[in-house]
């Protein structure tokens, strides 16, 4: 009975021990970017000719959880939510159909390119001069176009997603905590679509989780034809500001 009694004992601290070392080797990611947006481009539904927007400059905001773990073939996930939205107006040269209404005149517009990725990837490298993730995404859309006249709002919904090719790489400077990176993500797809952002951060080494500063510029595009039946070729671009926290 002593000896079953150790036995079990054995066998489930071990089994503590295995659990808290593999606590320690998987990690988590949380961040968010602040992101200052020049809005461009054109759109219309299928069969109309595209109408030009003029946009007024906005906020935009990102935010990412990712969880990374050492499990062979076991991609690593990333999840990132990017609110987009954008307001413009314009003035038509002729009748120019939208929804169930055909508008002329002046119109103003409400353009939500909100989305969500989905990111499976794998670290080829990791340490302190070079990292480099490779992987696959797939963005969600789930914004909208809507047009307005004085009395006659008619909105198209988008909720298809974009399958894309996903890399991330950064490069640093050993003991300063400096680095450049690059986030690139390239429709398969929808091939002119495009989500990448370039920059430098600061990365802070602490007890219980790191923190990492970053500030860069971001681009994307948002290329389609008869997307939910919507043909568009709309882009927001601009500078950002960030943290990251890595635990």
């Amino acid at each position: 009975m002593m000896k079953k009694t150790i036995l079990a004992c054995a066998l489930f601290g071990s089994l503590i021990a295995t659990s808290a070392q593999a606590a320690t080797l998987v990690g988590f990611k949380v961040g968010g970017d602040y992101w200052q947006a020049d809005t461009s481009g054109t759109f219309a539904q299928r069969g109309q000719t595209q109408q030009d927007f003029d946009y007024s400059s906005s906020s935009q905001g990102s935010f990412w959880v990712a969880v990374e773990h050492p499990i062979p073939l076991v991609p690593n996930l990333k999840i990132r939510e990017n609110r987009l939205d954008a307001t413009g107006d314009a003035t038509l040269s002729g009748d120019w159909a939208f929804g169930d209404h055909t508008f002329s005149g002046d119109v103003t517009t409400a353009t939500n390119l909100s989305n969500t990725d989905f990111v499976l990837y794998y670290e080829l490298l990791d340490n302190d001069m070079v990292a480099l993730d490779l992987g696959a995404a797939y963005k969600k859309m789930h914004g909208s176009y809507r047009v307005a006249d004085a009395g006659h709002p008619e909105q198209k919904d988008l909720s298809s997603g974009v399958v894309m090719a996903y890399a991330n790489a950064e490069v640093g400077i050993p003991g300063l905590g400096l680095y450049g990176f690059a986030d690139v993500m390239l429709g398969i797809d929808e091939s002119s679509v495009y989500d990448y952002s370039v920059g430098l951060g600061w990365a802070f080494d602490g007890v219980a989780l790191d923190t990492k500063l970053r500030v860069g510029y971001r681009d994307f595009k948002f290329d389609v034809n008869n997307f939910d039946g919507i043909t568009a070729n709309s882009q927001f671009k601009g500078y950002f500001a960030g943290v990251e926290l890595v635990f």
